[in-house]
Formats: structure tokens, C-alpha cells, sequence
């Protein structure tokens, strides 16, 4: 009887050494794919999530993650390479809901070539119009003469030769 009472312990030890392994192999995994795609992103944008990783600390010590969104390549000037963005919509701190977000939208930055532009929204997309590709990005209200809900939209377009973004006010008549 001693003898199988020896054998169990050691399948429960062999169970318990198997789900330790299993646990740190799974963190692994996953700090290797946060780290694989963190690998990928421009310094200029690294620097961005670094801050936003600091702010996350100071704040009681919190916990940053990037979530889902929160880096996407497009083609933002319409040469068919796509460009960077890093948005702090999918930023996350789990001492602060709303470190990087407020009601006038959360922060986007966009990298052409080797600059970095960023703008606060509420959401953004592209679209083509005639020759242009155009950023399209829903902006607090304020930016249209009036308060967060009143619907404000810019439309910019990226000027390779001056190395800026081009928008303007309409002259509605």
C-alpha cells in the first residue's frame, strides 16, 4: 500500500510540474507575440507607446497593454506602401480607464516616411478621391464652431513634397 500511495504522489507531482509548465510556456507565448509586434514598430512610435507605458506606471503602479486596433499599417499618401498608425484607442491601463481617451476622442499617430503627426479623434478611415488619398478623421465638435455631439469632420491629404498635411475649412454658401 505504501507503494501506491508513493505512485499517486508522484503522478500528482508530474500533474503539477506538467500545469506549471503549461502556464509559463502560455506566458511566454504570449510576451513573445507582444514583443514580436512591438519589434515590428518604428522607433518614433515605440517612443509613443513608452510614454504611454510610463504614464500607465506612475499612475498606481498600473499595467499597460496594447489591445487589438491599436497599430494598423495603410496606405496613408497613396504611394501603395502602407504607413503606420498608432492609435491610443487601444491603449489600456488597468489602474485608469481613461488615461489616454477623453470626450474629445483619443489620440492617433500617423508615420509617413520618417514623421510623426498626430491628431485627437473620434475615429478615422481613408478614401480615394480623384487622384488623393484622403484622411478622413471625426473631430470634436469645437474644431465645426460648436460642442463634443455636434458632427465635425477634416479631410486631409498628405503633401509628399512639403512633407505636411493639407486641410481646409469649406466656404459654404
Amino acid at each position: 500500500m505504501g507503494h501506491q500511495l508513493a505512485g499517486t504522489g508522484k503522478r500528482v507531482a508530474a500533474r503539477r510540474w506538467t500545469v506549471a509548465l503549461y502556464a509559463v510556456f502560455a506566458a511566454l507565448c504570449t510576451a513573445s507575440a507582444n514583443a514580436q509586434d512591438l519589434s515590428e514598430l518604428p522607433f518614433q512610435l515605440l517612443e509613443k507607446v513608452e510614454v504611454a507605458r510610463q504614464a500607465c506606471s506612475d499612475f498606481e503602479n498600473g499595467q499597460f497593454a496594447l489591445e487589438f486596433g491599436a497599430m494598423r499599417r495603410v496606405d496613408l499618401d497613396g504611394d501603395i506602401h502602407r504607413d503606420w498608425v498608432l492609435n491610443e484607442s487601444g491603449f489600456a491601463c488597468s489602474t485608469a480607464v481613461s488615461l489616454y481617451c477623453g470626450t474629445g476622442g483619443c489620440m492617433s499617430h500617423f508615420l509617413i516616411e520618417d514623421r510623426v503627426f498626430s491628431l485627437l479623434n473620434q475615429g478615422w478611415d481613408t478614401a480615394n478621391i480623384g487622384p488623393f488619398r484622403v484622411l478622413l478623421a471625426d473631430v470634436h465638435g469645437s474644431q465645426c464652431d460648436g460642442i463634443n455631439p455636434t458632427p465635425c469632420v477634416v479631410a486631409s491629404v498628405w503633401d509628399a513634397e512639403e512633407k505636411v498635411w493639407r486641410s481646409t475649412g469649406a466656404v459654404w454658401e
